[in-house]
């Protein structure tokens, strides 16, 4: 790997063999910043609560010198929840950054759409109809989301995808999705709804490292295409003509890119269930701070991890009541949501 700087740009293009990759300083640094964050709340995530672990004593345990208290506390009791909160957190985001990007509008993401919704169908069904293991929720949560996409896709495609047209048809079927979901809740017996509330909240209460790392192993071959398919979402920015007459296939990069991005949601909605907003905020947070001219992938999954994480730590120790990490991640994007709103009205204005 070889670096060459280029001033001019502010940019530093990055050589792997015969691969050539042009990133810009800032964002090099905002992302550094960013997984620095990362990695102090995960140490204190790890270190704090009932058993409290001085950040010290953390790192040597991770690093295998801990006493057997600590290390049963810290890598078998703790560290899935941290892992999942920064693994799921980043694919959200990068499932968010995807829709934004298809369709140009900075509200889509996959909550607002129906995906969140149709995951959770899945996962009712399965656990009413099949078993309440992880592995049939996972699958339910899957076919769901999928299934949702689908419908979703054929009610809004009329020779190609329209941004806006995309957002009404998915807001329309995650309003009937919340409707049926909620009329499932009021027949099945009251411990198994609770159950399913929890999670329909969205939580990382429940998760395991078997369930996560299914989960991942899933996921990665998904984020292996996202990361191939970044030229080309970044050539559709310059518009559809511009696009093809570049060497891109606009139709065929939408298509993937949805699918790609739905099926990165479904894999972290069958784990920790529809955790709202980190899709919709986090892509916008980082090319704001970052002050990319697009959606960078990179930059949304480190910022949906910290997002994930810090609201999670927030709703486990700095409330009166732990509470689903759903319910702190809903509050802050429902101020950001009415911000988004206020300022897209005034930019069309």
């Amino acid at each position: 790997m070889t670096l060459t700087a280029t001033p001019a740009t502010r940019r530093v293009l990055v050589r792997l063999g015969p691969l050539a990759v042009p990133l810009r300083v800032r964002s090099i640094l905002v992302a550094s910043v960013v997984v620095a964050v990362i990695l102090v709340l995960g140490i204190v995530s790890l270190g704090v609560g009932t058993y409290v672990v001085a950040p010290d004593a953390v790192v040597r345990t991770l690093l295998g010198a801990g006493e057997t208290m600590d290390r049963v506390v810290i890598v078998e009791w703790r560290l899935p929840r941290t892992l999942a909160a920064i693994t799921l957190g980043a694919l959200l985001a990068v499932a968010g950054a995807l829709f934004q990007t298809v369709t140009r509008n900075p509200l889509a993401s996959p909550d607002i759409l129906g995906l969140s919704n149709g995951a959770f169908t899945g996962m009712l069904i399965a656990l009413v109809l099949v078993s309440s293991s992880w592995q049939s929720l996972t699958v339910g949560a899957l076919i769901g989301g999928v299934a949702t996409a689908v419908v979703i896709w054929v009610l809004s495609y009329r020779g190609g995808i329209q941004g806006f047209r995309l957002i009404v048809i998915g807001i329309g079927v995650a309003a009937m999705l919340a409707s049926f979901n909620t009329w499932m809740l009021l027949q099945i017996e009251l411990e198994t709804a609770m159950f399913a509330s929890a999670w329909g909240t969205g939580t990382l209460n429940a998760v395991t490292a078997g369930s996560l790392g299914g989960a991942l192993l899933c996921a990665a071959p998904f984020v292996l295409v996202a990361t191939v398919l970044g030229p080309s979402l970044r050539q559709l920015d310059l518009g559809d003509d511009v696009a093809a007459a570049s060497g891109a296939r606009p139709n065929l990069v939408r298509g993937i890119a949805l699918v790609v991005g739905v099926a990165l949601v479904a894999a972290a909605t069958s784990v920790a269930g529809p955790i709202a907003f980190v899709s919709l905020a986090a892509p916008q947070v980082a090319r704001f701070v970052a002050r990319t001219p697009h959606l960078s992938l990179g930059l949304s999954a480190v910022f949906g991890a910290v997002i994930l994480l810090a609201s999670d730590m927030v709703a486990q120790h700095l409330l009166p009541v732990a509470l689903p990490v759903g319910v702190v991640t809903v509050s802050v994007g429902g101020a950001y949501l009415v911000l988004m709103i206020v300022l897209e009205i005034r930019r069309r204005a």
